[in-house]
């Protein structure tokens, strides 16, 4: 009897110990970042028809079963959807603002409002050279501010390039990290012992990789973890200890694809996909300026070339170029530009060349075309940020979920102290008291 109360204490103190070393290591690293708890399993040592059972079980105490993570396995996940929802919505909101900020801080809208204002001016004293030159002048600036605008949009979309071309490195990098991890898992010879701490790398990882691009986990038996990039029928970027690449292709336009090997990729969700809408939205408003800006060289060269200038010459070609970026004025005196109709004699009054091309504009919304394309722009940024702001509030939510249930609590933990010390305690006095048993049996 005395020694099977020994044996039962023994193993006792073992299991208390364990559960004391384990929470001591949860304290430990209640603020190291992707940590998950743990905690100790037990389970009753019994054996059948066993010498000095009590009926018919002998009871040998307790054993440590294993080491478990309290983390769960639909949370995990929803962090990640989340992160992956939430890291999109925030590049496409700062690729936006770039976008938007590129059209609008360029001051084309108010120097075509100078523009016209110059012309309108013109047409009360066509003859006026200093308003001649300040016409010209204001044309130069217009051109100018067109220059800057098409130059901060190709800056804003080859930054967001260049951005995505940084997280597919770093997905890539991930890649194999986890591949490598998978590999250590698989073989792992002391899981009891290891087990966790990779599993808490891997989960690290595949959090990171989530915040990249949205993908699709299958978790396998042995630990391991195979990951599709996108969704469900997209292509195997880890499979088992092989790790795919990932690859960007730009094309002439300036868009961005990606694929894993040959297989292409559709992504929905994490930086990646935050790029390259971004860049969609920035090509679109280039293209929007490029097209404003050659209808109004077009408009104005029409005109030039339907009315004569302050010599009585035909008129020339304002402005040259072939969109936004290399728009430029032509004319090199504000005596070229023909404000007479044809066949008007030199140094004529007659402006309604100039009247009829000002409503021309106004008739096709210039400067209207212009507005409705940083107000599009604008509400695009304003439209996007209450997204993001709501993904960020859910991912924020799935993430203090997850740390509600997997993280540490350092309350819980202090009082797991006090029971498994009680427990070791009372375990060493059931040895003290088989001791005692012993030597009065001895003295019998």
């Amino acid at each position: 009897m005395t020694s099977n109360m020994i044996h039962i204490a023994a193993s006792g103190t073992k299991a208390a110990r364990a559960a004391l070393d384990i929470t001591a290591q949860n304290i430990a690293n209640a603020s190291t970042a992707g940590y998950v708890r743990r905690s100790v399993t037990l389970s009753e040592l019994s054996v059948q028809d066993s010498v000095g059972s009590y009926g018919d079980i002998s009871q040998f105490g307790v054993r440590v079963a294993g080491i478990v993570r309290n983390a769960d396995a639909f949370l995990q996940s929803e962090v990640r959807r989340t992160a992956s929802d939430s890291s999109r919505a925030d590049t496409l909101v700062s690729g936006l603002t770039n976008v938007s900020n590129a059209v609008e801080t360029s001051g084309v809208y108010d120097s075509l409002i100078n523009f016209q204002a110059a012309l309108t001016k013109l047409t009360s004293t066509p003859t006026d050279s200093a308003l001649r030159a300040n016409a010209l002048e204001s044309g130069k600036t217009l051109a100018q501010s067109f220059n800057v605008a098409a130059k901060s949009l190709q800056s804003a979309i080859t930054g967001m390039q260049e951005g995505a071309s940084d997280g597919v490195s770093n997905l890539n990098d991930l890649a194999t990290s986890l591949a490598k991890l998978n590999m250590t898992i698989a073989t792992d010879t002391d899981p009891a012992s290891n087990s966790a701490t990779l599993l808490d790398q891997r989960d690290a990882i595949l959090e990171k990789m989530s915040k990249i691009a949205d993908i699709t986990t299958t978790f396998n038996a042995n630990n391991t973890v195979s990951v599709q990039l996108g969704g469900s029928s997209g292509p195997a970027l880890v499979s088992n200890i092989t790790a795919g690449t990932v690859t960007m292709a730009t094309a002439t336009s300036g868009a961005i694809s990606f694929s894993v090997g040959s297989l292409p990729a559709t992504l929905s969700g994490g930086t990646l996909a935050g790029y390259q809408q971004g860049i969609a939205a920035g090509i679109s408003a280039m293209d929007d300026l490029d097209t404003q800006a050659q209808d109004l060289m077009d408009l104005i060269n029409t005109a030039q070339a339907a009315g004569v200038d302050l010599n009585g010459t035909t008129g020339t070609a304002m402005f040259s170029g072939t969109g936004a970026a290399d728009m430029a004025v032509s004319l090199t005196s504000g005596s070229q530009i023909a404000a007479a109709p044809s066949g008007s004699a030199a140094n004529s009054m007659n402006a309604s060349n100039l009247t009829s091309m000002l409503s021309t504009m106004s008739t096709d919304k210039t400067s209207g075309n212009l507005n409705d394309l940083i107000f599009q722009l604008n509400s695009a940024v304003s439209s996007n940020t209450t997204t993001r702001d709501t993904l960020e509030t859910i991912a924020s939510n799935a993430s203090t979920a997850l740390a509600s249930q997997a993280g540490v609590d350092l309350d819980t933990e202090a009082a797991n102290l006090v029971r498994y010390q009680q427990a070791f305690q009372a375990s060493g006095k059931v040895i003290q008291v088989a001791n005692t048993l012993f030597d009065q049996l001895l003295n019998l």
